[in-house]
């Protein structure tokens, strides 16, 4: 039978979420204690693989198994297993036509910027820290030319791997809560690296270094590399992943605010 899981962790520690040999990643450990729960080796897919320092509020994941466990046992046994810095939120059995990363329809980021003069202590691998005042009014004019489908190769990693760098953006906001600037993105998929150049090009305009319509015509050139800097990875957080209803894969609530 086939199950999917709800998966949240701090990225901090780990070397992204795919498994490497000698590496620590949110994969290897998760596979490791469903692995004794299941009693039987597990291999899992996720909805969308995470760089290092990238964490997760809304991770998906579905494996394959023959062990005959409820639901519950498969969150209390996992988590027993599990470092503090990975959940499992909750467990699913669905179809065999289920696919975390194939099914789903729409994935959402938050990428979080501390935005004051002095660095963070408490939060220092949890958040952005942009010591430049930004300009939250420029960076809403900004992200308006990015929103709707467009050819984002500029945005996205001259190593990244897709065979088409189209992609639609449905949603891109940008919201503040005191030092705190969130950048909120959704869309039908996302390309590597492809947020944290968008939050690099919006945090450029916002500290007035480049105008609005930069982020335009960054989107035009097609050329990574006359884009902007990547951001860091720390701010960023894979929020929510959308399927169709008829899966049954609970929508975590959107109300991650540090």
């Amino acid at each position: 039978m086939r199950l999917a899981l709800g998966v949240e962790y701090d990225g901090s520690g780990f070397s992204g979420w795919q498994s490497q040999l000698q590496q620590r990643t949110v994969q290897g450990v998760v596979e490791q204690a469903l692995s004794k729960v299941a009693n039987h080796p597990v291999r899992i897919a996720c909805a969308g693989r995470t760089d290092a320092g990238v964490h997760a509020a809304g991770q998906v994941v579905h494996f394959d198994t023959r062990a005959q466990r409820t639901e519950r046992s498969w969150v209390l046994g996992a988590n027993a297993s599990l470092p503090s810095d990975v959940a499992i939120l909750w467990a699913r059995l669905v179809t065999s036509s289920f696919h975390a990363r194939f099914s789903a329809l729409r994935r959402r980021y938050r990428y979080v910027i501390f935005n004051r003069a002095v660095r963070p202590a408490f939060l220092a691998q949890r958040v952005t820290w942009e010591y430049r005042p930004l300009d939250e009014q420029l960076m809403r004019a900004a992200a308006g030319h990015l929103v709707g489908e467009h050819d984002f190769n500029a945005y996205r990693a001259v190593a990244c791997q897709a065979s088409s760098p189209v992609r639609t953006v449905y949603r891109l906001d940008i919201s503040r809560q005191g030092e705190m600037l969130y950048i909120d993105i959704e869309a039908n998929g996302f390309l590597h690296h492809m947020v944290r150049n968008i939050a690099g090009v919006l945090m450029t305009i916002g500290s007035g270094e480049q105008p609005p319509d930069w982020a335009s015509e960054v989107l035009e050139t097609c050329n990574r590399k006359l884009g902007g800097v990547t951001a860091a990875p720390c701010g960023l957080y894979l929020l929510r992943v959308s399927y169709p209803d008829p899966f049954g894969i609970p929508s975590p609530p959107l109300s991650l605010h540090l």
